[in-house]
């Protein structure tokens, strides 16, 4: 198992990240989380990491916004904005945090969080555990990160289905300002009924409430600040179409295609294939491009198209490219191989 991840590894030739990888991989996965973004957010290694790991820009123009690069930051490994300018230094050319809720909440019971090593996985249950909106938007305030930072948005676990969308909107009203685009994250397996959000006339509620909030902050602001939905990779193909005719009636700005899966069928061998949750990393790859392509033809030269899920090397991103997607994000390709494979991924997309 260590031998394989020896051999993906040697592609991108990141001695000093492998060798740190080594030591955080014999922590529990939450632990080792933290222990590597709290050393990150010292002066003397965010100066180290941007000295190391900048990158080459080639600006480009999505959502009127500018981006150095394609290859962005996926939501949820900063859930609450406290890391920013430390990812910020490694090369991305945005960045999205959170998922955050109106109020903060601890998420489900640890452990929460699983490495499938062989598999270049991850599952997590985390549960949207983050600090509330407010110490997110306060942080979000004081970034020197330059690129647009994204926040992804949810509902508390405490709130009714029913009351999702006065969550949602909450959220969109206190980040609004601090935020270049907003996230609507509907499609995290952690949350009980979250998905039910992404159908039908709950779906249709929830996409109307936020464009007219939308319009109201865009002119009490002066700034338009685009809104995504974040969808899941599971959905069948005319659930596919029938949130892509959603999106187009309510006239969003962008899709993430997509969130982690419930799926097992590619990691049937691991011993952590039983554990609940959302499935994230290589395995991912395949479910999430065909998503992306239903999406992609569907939503082509309407909408923004940012793809995620299984990116563990530079043509993955490609691939996504030549599927719709006009922006990349990672997750958990950058757990298993840093900041080199961001690099990787902007030289195959630019």
């Amino acid at each position: 198992m260590e031998n394989e991840l020896q051999k993906t590894s040697s592609r991108f030739n990141d001695p000093l990240f492998y060798a740190l990888r080594t030591l955080l991989f014999k922590l529990d996965p939450e632990t080792a989380h933290n222990v590597a973004l709290n050393s990150a957010n010292f002066a003397p290694i965010k100066s180290l990491l941007r000295r190391r790991y900048t990158a080459q820009t080639q600006t480009i123009e999505y959502l009127g916004m500018q981006f150095n690069n394609r290859v962005g930051l996926a939501a949820g490994l900063d859930k609450n904005g406290d890391y920013i300018d430390a990812l910020g230094a490694m090369g991305f050319g945005f960045i999205e945090i959170g998922t955050v809720t109106p109020k903060p909440q601890a998420g489900n019971t640890k452990p929460r969080m699983f490495r499938l090593k062989n598999h270049e996985a991850i599952i997590n249950r985390m549960g949207f555990n983050n600090l509330g909106v407010d110490h997110l938007v306060a942080k979000a305030e004081k970034r020197q990160f330059k690129g647009p930072l994204g926040i992804n948005i949810g509902k508390n676990a405490s709130t009714d289905l029913n009351d999702a969308v006065a969550d949602y909107l909450l959220c969109l009203e206190r980040a609004y300002a601090v935020s270049d685009y907003i996230t609507i994250n509907v499609s995290s397996p952690n949350t009980q009924g979250l998905r039910d959000l992404q159908h039908g006339e709950r779906l249709k509620e929830l996409l109307d409430t936020m464009k007219n909030a939308q319009a109201k902050l865009s002119t009490q602001h002066g700034s338009y600040k685009p809104i995504l939905v974040k969808i899941a990779p599971d959905m069948s193909e005319d659930e596919l179409h029938s949130f892509c005719d959603a999106v187009l009636a309510s006239e969003i700005d962008g899709v993430i295609a997509g969130n982690t899966t419930n799926s097992r069928d590619t990691v049937a061998s691991s011993p952590h294939c039983s554990e609940a949750g959302g499935l994230s990393g290589k395995p991912l790859m395949s479910l999430a491009n065909v998503a992306l392509g239903v999406v992609g033809t569907r939503l082509a030269g309407k909408v923004a198209l940012i793809g995620v899920g299984g990116i563990s090397e530079g043509q993955h991103a490609a691939d996504k490219l030549a599927l719709g997607a006009n922006l990349v994000q990672l997750y958990t390709g950058f757990i298993y191989h840093g900041p080199a494979l961001v690099h990787d991924c902007i030289r195959k997309t630019t």
